[in-house]
């Protein structure tokens, strides 16, 4: 028998209980033992009481779990880092093997919980703080084992996404989506870290740090938001043969690794461009394997539940053959982190600026001046004496972009700069 230590019975704990009892045969049949709940730590009693746990098993003192012999595996769904840090490396030291969908804690802390797992000679998996439903940790670290992996590209928050797609088949403005995903649960009531790409960035280091066989972490993670993202912007996005999505993106280039999150113009033509609504996906392309895409929910209570199972099951069948951290940590590599002005891009820009002759000579002599080729220029009018401007530049760094926009914004005949976006899945 496989005795589970439970850290929160909230949404994704309580799927976790209700998985395991829905498919508690086949479970069985796949570990070789029966897996069950022994200890749930959670203040509200009556969470756990709701999905038939008996009272004796319910605890408030963490304590209880960890000086428990019989407990095997911690399973840690409380969130935040402080004080589930503190409790997975306690389970460790007390022997446990440790389950977590804690991205929080893995993009921050990750190198020494390994570092804990392999100590103490217990497994230590995370299948779920990434992705939800969608398996990409494993594969990356086994599956894909064989490559070289290139880029990882991935639409890694479902509110986000959720809020873009509402933006760009409606044509409504940003502020208005937002409420209504709120109202319809798909957006918390502080929404910062889903908008402002904290929660894809920490994903991204999580799964850089596995594709790249290097430690990344969020602070080396460069992170926009969508809050400036506007209906115009969808609008020419589409005219030009794009769709707008908050991408995740990793890359290494000639032994250095990028890791960036922000909106960016994506082809029509590209995977990611049809994974709408709050559906999640990871592009990997490999030396070997190519182009492959994982798609699914990247969220909510049955879909994450089904990752940490997942890795419940596994660990089970580790035990079964008393075998431990047969895939730990695969940082074995040191790669310096490109900062965000090396990046070489090309970029869309929107501009209001003085609508008479010379003007366009003006700024497009700004952008010579300072190594930015424009690929492309659609005016649109705006009133009688101001006009808008589209530009997409050829691939360009982004300090020189950067540069002239810094000289551009103090012309008088440029009014305002509206938005920047970076292109991204196309070949020039």
């Amino acid at each position: 028998m496989i005795r589970i230590g439970l850290l929160g019975c909230g949404t994704v704990g309580s799927g976790v209980v209700k998985l395991l009892e829905q498919n508690r045969t086949a479970i069985e049949a796949k570990t070789g033992s029966s897996i069950v709940i022994a200890r749930v730590l959670e203040l509200d009693r009556q969470k756990c009481l709701g999905l038939g746990l008996d009272e004796s098993i319910i605890t408030s003192q963490i304590d209880t779990i960890l000086d428990d012999p019989c407990i095997d595996i911690v399973v840690e769904l409380i969130g935040g880092i402080e004080p589930a840090r503190s409790y997975i490396t306690a389970a460790m030291k007390h022997g446990k093997h440790v389950v977590t969908a804690n991205k929080d804690l893995i993009a921050e802390y990750g190198e020494e919980l390994f570092a804990a797992a392999a100590e103490n000679r217990v497994d230590f998996y995370f299948e779920a703080s990434v992705g939800g439903g969608i398996p990409i940790v494993y594969p990356l670290k086994q599956s894909l084992a064989g490559n070289q992996i290139q880029e990882v590209i991935g639409i890694l928050n479902g509110t986000t996404n959720y809020i873009l797609t509402k933006m760009s088949q409606e044509g409504r403005d940003f502020d208005e989506v937002l409420r209504e995903a709120q109202q319809l649960g798909y957006a918390e009531s502080d929404p910062a870290a889903d908008v402002g790409g904290l929660d894809a960035a920490r994903k991204i280091a999580i799964l850089s740090s596995i594709a790249f066989n290097s430690r990344v972490t969020l602070a080396d993670v460069y992170v926009e938001g969508i809050t400036s993202i506007s209906a115009k912007d969808i609008l020419y996005a589409r005219e030009l043969g794009f769709v707008i999505k908050l991408l995740a993106i990793a890359k290494e280039v000639n032994g250095r690794i990028q890791a960036r999150v922000h909106p960016a113009f994506v082809p029509m033509s590209h995977p990611l461009a049809n994974v709408n609504g709050v559906f999640n996906a990871v592009f990997v392309r490999g030396n070997a394997v190519g182009d492959i895409m994982h798609y699914g929910r990247g969220a909510g209570q049955m879909p994450t539940a089904s990752a940490v199972v997942g890795d419940i099951i596994e660990i089970g069948r580790n035990m079964a053959f008393q075998i431990n951290t047969r895939i730990g940590c695969t940082c074995f590599e040191e790669k310096e982190m490109i900062p965000i002005d090396d990046l070489s891009a090309q970029y869309y820009v929107r501009m209001n600026v003085t609508d008479r002759p010379g003007v366009l000579a003006g700024i497009a002599g700004v952008f010579g001046a300072n190594d930015v080729s424009i690929a492309s220029v659609v005016q649109k009018t705006s009133s009688a004496d101001k006009a808008e401007l589209i530009l997409i530049t050829h691939t360009v760094k982004e300090k020189h972009l950067q540069e002239s926009l810094r000289i551009l914004k103090g012309m008088d005949i440029v009014s305002e700069i509206n938005n920047v976006i970076r292109l991204e899945g196309i070949e020039e």
